[in-house]
């Protein structure tokens, strides 16, 4: 028999791609493009007098992420495993970096940007994807540990906790608080006591409860999300501006471009509040459709997780789960803010909200996901080919 030739080698080696997951996520992509370009005409002639600049900056952020996410899916998970530790020190020493003066870029009050190449990076969001990594990792090495032992599952919490002080000092109350639940959720899937899982969310949950009592501004939003029509004018604004947008967009929407609220009644229509924009100029059709693909996304990521944790891959098992809680977790605060469920809080939709270091990490945070895809399948694929031979 003829030896097949190193071109024919090359045609031979398949590419595994989720094919569900990636009609996610370009639908999410797609659709957002569209909302943040419909959301943002207007005030790209007020800030730029170019009704095309925030739509041509956001197809370039997703651009770079594509790309940054081409170059991350040749990563393979070893070397995530490997550089899990010296990654969560990287994180750390961001977070520290954005509080020193002239370093940090100042927006609303809060000072949680980085400006690298004229990109704005939220550096909590590098911390979130630094934290599935490192949590992944822990809970690899000390699997056994953190079953048996409170301190095992309490040693990686407690540097979480210095992240999440860092980030309470910016202030990013939202970041802290998806980083918590992430690191829990992961050791809590990793093998930790459901017993000690309970008593550790009792005491986060009352110790969010203090920070909002002590703080002035967090009490405010509260109050203002029990009844936000009592101060509609001022704290109660940006959820009374939300809620009128569902209110219009009724069933089917008043149709795409012909949303009334994102002409500067609703505060950060391209960012934070997208949704409520999707919502008036989609209707519930709209909003059926991306809670839809968010779920889709969360359920295909826990899928991958439970493949990669039958084929013996614990490591990419864990950072599987830990994108879907992420993921999952944020999309249904930042949907759940916009809709009135929850009180105000800075958090972006996930591959969709204008922003390119945001867009950058999400789309890079996508690309591990296919990565272990592309890991335990082909893994599969070789041991049935060594059963037949």
């Amino acid at each position: 028999m003829l030896k097949p030739r190193p071109a024919q080698q090359r045609q031979q080696k398949k590419l595994y791609v989720d094919q569900t997951l990636l009609l996610v996520c370009f639908s999410l992509l797609g659709i957002g493009f569209i909302m943040v370009t419909s959301a943002s005409l207007h005030l790209g002639v007020k800030m730029a007098n170019d009704v095309s600049h925030y739509p041509f900056k956001q197809l370039a952020h997703i651009i770079i992420g594509l790309l940054f996410a081409a170059c991350v899916t040749q990563i393979p998970m070893k070397s995530w495993e490997e550089k899990g530790q010296k990654l969560f020190i990287i994180g750390l020493a961001l977070l520290l970096i954005v509080l020193i003066p002239g370093f940090g870029v100042k927006v609303n009050g809060s000072i949680r940007w980085l400006s690298i190449f004229g990109f704005r990076i939220q550096v909590s969001e590098v911390v979130k994807f630094i934290s599935v990594i490192y949590i992944a990792g822990y809970a690899t090495r000390h699997g056994e540990h953190v079953r048996r032992s409170a301190y095992g599952l309490l040693k990686p919490l407690m540097l979480f906790s210095v992240a999440c002080v860092l980030l309470l000092m910016e202030p990013d109350f939202g970041s802290a608080v998806v980083i918590l639940i992430i690191a829990m959720g992961m050791m809590f899937l990793g093998g930790a006591r459901l017993s000690q899982f309970v008593v550790l969310l009792s005491l986060v949950a009352a110790l969010a409860v203090m920070l909002v009592y002590i703080s002035p501004y967090r009490m405010a939003r509260v109050l203002s999300f029990t009844d936000p029509w009592a101060d509609a004018k001022n704290t109660g604004f940006q959820l009374t501006q939300a809620l009128i947008s569902f209110g219009r967009g009724g069933f089917s929407g008043v149709g795409l471009g012909n949303g009334i609220q994102k002409l500067f009644y609703l505060p950060e229509a391209h960012t934070d509040f997208l949704f409520s924009v999707l919502g008036e100029e989609l209707g519930l059709i709209g909003v059926v459709v991306i809670i839809g693909l968010f779920a889709m996304l969360v359920l295909r990521a826990f899928a991958i997780g439970e493949m990669a944790e039958k084929s013996g891959h614990r490591f990419s098992a864990l950072v599987a789960y830990g994108l879907a809680i992420w993921f999952g977790f944020q999309s249904f605060v930042n949907m759940g803010v916009n809709m009135g469920m929850l009180p105000t809080k800075g958090l972006t939709l996930p591959l969709m909200s204008y922003g390119g270091g945001s867009m950058i990490v999400m789309c890079s945070a996508m690309a591990v996901l296919f990565r272990i895809y592309y890991e335990v399948t082909e893994h599969g694929k070789n041991n049935v080919k060594d059963k037949r031979s």
